[in-house]
């Protein structure tokens, strides 16, 4: 991958549109928020573009990558909808869900961008900055998000910089995200199965379906295996920090990732930060990877991460947090589940 070269950082406006489409356009690779994360953006139908997004992060190309969409009726375009796949995306696009669905003949979308599959994973983002680029450029653009593969997801236009500074060729800066948890994913096939929890809690979907959704095989979350969407590596959105998950005391040298009230023996640890001291799930999942950075910049021992509900946004706060601590537990860290 080229680097050295210099990354334009634009602040968000009608002239900040105009640019990311021309450059997506012109094959480039553009930063922008979305309302979950900063998505790394390409023409999802240019397979040179796409194949320099996978090296600019270092993603295995086997990851498959999702399609954004101003619309349903541009969905239309590239996925086939069931009646489920309706309902879903009537309810809540543009929103923080992912569909994956059969690729419509019709599609465009490079063979690159689905990683060869028949399915496509597709989303209708509302975040007011990322619809305006999707009409601007008028085509599916894939945007994973903007940070080096595996590592944690960026949250604000500094988090990209950080990570991608060199590799890119723009970052619109449009503020901190308000979700902060990277998009549900239903795979719509003959029953709808949830295949990565996120911003949309699974209650709500559910209660359109009127049915539980699904899980997945329980080898489509391995390493070594093709996912079936993004997200779904066993290793992922994980601080150079090894993470010690449900920690009933913080260990000498380590810092604290906390969620209610704090523990009095925190007063030890090298770092705290609190995810939401009042115990809301929806601070906390904005705060998730934020503070995770943060406390990662401390060069501390470990990061302890005291227990965290699993309903509701919980489920997806948790799920990103176990990937996150997987890659320590494998290389022998003795990291243990239970903060023993």
């Amino acid at each position: 991958m080229q680097t050295g070269f210099t990354t334009t950082i634009l602040a968000a406006g009608e002239a900040a549109v105009r640019v990311a489409a021309r450059c997506l356009q012109d094959g480039g690779l553009v930063a922008f928020p979305t309302e979950t994360v900063y998505g790394l953006g390409a023409d999802a139908t240019n397979p040179g573009a796409i194949a320099r997004l996978y090296q600019a992060k270092g993603r295995p190309a086997f990851n498959p990558l999702i399609s954004h969409v101003s619309d349903l009726a541009a969905a239309r375009a590239i996925g086939r909808f069931d009646a489920a796949a309706e309902a879903l995306a009537k309810a809540f696009w543009p929103g923080p869900l992912t569909l994956v669905l059969p690729r419509a003949e019709a599609c465009k979308v490079a063979e690159l961008a689905t990683a060869g599959l028949e399915t496509i994973a597709i989303r209708v983002p509302s975040h007011d900055l990322a619809r305006a680029i999707l009409r601007e450029f008028a085509g599916p653009v894939v945007a994973p998000s903007a940070n080096l593969s595996g590592h944690v997801s960026p949250t604000t236009a500094a988090h990209v910089q950080s990570d991608l500074a060199g590799r890119i060729d723009l970052i619109i800066d449009g503020g901190a995200v308000e979700v902060g948890v990277e998009s549900t994913i239903v795979g719509c096939f003959d029953a709808p199965m949830l295949l990565r929890p996120g911003g949309l809690p699974r209650e709500k979907i559910e209660r359109v379906l009127g049915r539980t959704l699904i899980q997945p095989p329980v080898d489509a979350e391995a390493d070594s295996a093709q996912p079936l969407a993004p997200g779904m590596l066993a290793s992922h959105y994980a601080p150079h920090t090894r993470v010690r998950l449900d920690a009933e005391r913080v260990e000498a040298g380590e810092a604290l990732l906390a969620f209610g009230p704090v523990p009095v023996a925190a007063e030890s640890a090298a770092a705290v930060m609190n995810l939401s001291a009042r115990g809301d799930l929806n601070e906390a999942a904005a705060n998730l990877f934020g503070y995770l950075r943060e406390l990662d910049a401390k060069k501390a021992r470990a990061i302890a991460v005291m227990p965290i509900p699993s309903h509701g946004l919980g489920e997806a706060i948790n799920d990103r947090l176990r990937r996150a601590a997987v890659k320590r537990e494998e290389s022998g860290t003795g990291m243990t589940g239970t903060g023993e």
